[in-house]
């Protein structure tokens, strides 16, 4: 998938490696993982919002939900804006695939 997805080409690798950095410092001084911090991000998105991550483990299963116990301050989701103002650097599919996606 790397050698394909623009997320991790270029200039956009060095950004969101320089991001993951920054979200791993921010999880570390809250004393959760980065993945928690993922999910208590999504979680402070609104009540019409529900992340379903996937996992291979009951490890990591336990460890995302502990994610619903992580509050997160209003200072923690700036800096989280601040790290990743417009999400990844880079698109999520390629051009290619996006016009196959509908909008209805």
């Amino acid at each position: 998938m790397r050698s394909w997805d623009e997320r991790w080409q270029g200039e956009n690798h060095t950004y969101n490696v320089h991001a993951i950095e920054q979200l791993k410092n921010l999880a570390d001084t809250k004393g959760i993982t980065t993945a928690q911090l993922a999910l208590a991000w999504l979680l402070a998105q609104g009540e019409d919002i529900a992340p379903i991550p996937g996992t291979r483990s009951t490890k990591r299963l336990e460890e995302n939900a502990g994610a619903t116990d992580v509050q997160l301050s209003a200072a923690d989701l700036a800096r989280i804006t601040e790290i990743l103002p417009h999400g990844s650097a880079g698109s999520r599919y390629p051009a290619a695939m996006l016009s196959s996606f509908t909008t209805d």
